[in-house]
């Protein structure tokens, strides 16, 4: 990750942008060929419409504890959510050089808070040492800890994710785990694609399209913002997608691909959101003033 500094009513603001050229150099194992997901049917089949995309529709309520899959789903009424333990990952490939960059946490899914910890890769030379970045996740604002360039290992860089031009999807490395859920309230195209097994767990893969605004319009109020500049700031709105709910209608995994260039070619980003242990405990304490950088920040990677 890189940061760039923007200036704005006199004041410095520090915006991170994920780095996608150089960083290391692709190794097998990195490509995403299921994560772990196994004996998925290869085509929908009749199972799919109108209830595929109701169960789609619901993961971000079922996740906050507002609502439950329906009658049809084993155990819908007494499944624990709230909260859970997160797992990312972020890939890209650019000039034959895959980067991924994984995190690992826990959010709460009613507070619309999280932390986790984020690894990024070696370079492709596999020489540079990163240190792990802590980030705090809240709505319309990204808190980075351990940031590097130039930043004192005791304080934190906020980034306003409002002013993003992705609302905060890749920026940070991490797609905000509620906002990975938000995107799948206005889902289309969604078709059923078959019955798999995820970390043990009997899981439900479903497959298509988000839509970035739409979405935005029928986010909660935390993510509406984040979300709505996202939708001004992607090379398109349509976000393909691959989700795999639980038998209680629960979000397991969700695989978003985003696609942007910034005046030059169209790089997609690959966000995968792993998430297991619900209902677990979650402690976030936002940084005081005080705490937080407002020196300059240097240019190029960490």
């Amino acid at each position: 990750m890189v940061v760039q500094q923007h200036r704005s009513g006199g004041g410095a603001r520090a915006v991170c942008a994920l780095a996608v050229v150089g960083v290391m150099a692709a190794t097998a194992g990195c490509s995403d060929s299921g994560g772990g997901v196994v004996g998925d049917r290869a085509v929908a089949d009749e199972r799919g419409g109108a209830g595929s995309v109701e169960a789609v529709h619901r993961a971000a309520e079922v996740l906050v504890g507002k609502g439950s899959a329906g009658g049809n789903q084993s155990g819908a009424g007494r499944a624990v959510a709230g909260s859970a333990e997160v797992h990312t990952s972020m890939e890209t490939a650019v000039g034959g050089t895959r980067v991924t960059i994984t995190g690992r946490g826990r959010y709460d899914f009613r507070k619309e808070l999280g932390r986790l910890t984020v690894v990024l890769p070696e370079d492709a030379a596999g020489e540079a040492e990163h240190r792990p970045i802590t980030e705090l996740l809240a709505p319309g604002a990204l808190y980075m800890k351990n940031r590097g360039a130039g930043v004192p290992d005791d304080k934190w860089v906020r980034v306003d994710t409002t002013t993003l031009e992705d609302g905060n999807l890749v920026t940070g490395g991490v797609t905000d785990p509620m906002a990975a859920a938000e995107l799948l309230r206005t889902a289309r195209k969604v078709t059923y694609v078959g019955e798999s097994e995820l970390a043990g767990v009997t899981v439900r893969h479903y497959r298509g399209t988000a839509d970035i605004g739409r979405a935005a319009r029928a986010a909660s109020p935390g993510s509406r913002d984040a979300l709505a500049a996202a939708a001004k700031g992607f090379r398109t709105d349509t976000v393909p997608f691959d989700a795999y709910l639980d038998t209680a209608g629960r979000l397991r995994k969700v695989r978003h691909r985003f696609s942007f260039a910034n005046g030059g070619p169209v790089v997609e980003v690959i966000s995968t959101t792993l998430l297991s242990g619900f209902g677990v405990p979650v402690t976030v304490r936002l940084p005081d003033d005080r705490d937080i950088y407002t020196g300059k920040i240097q240019q190029g990677p960490q």
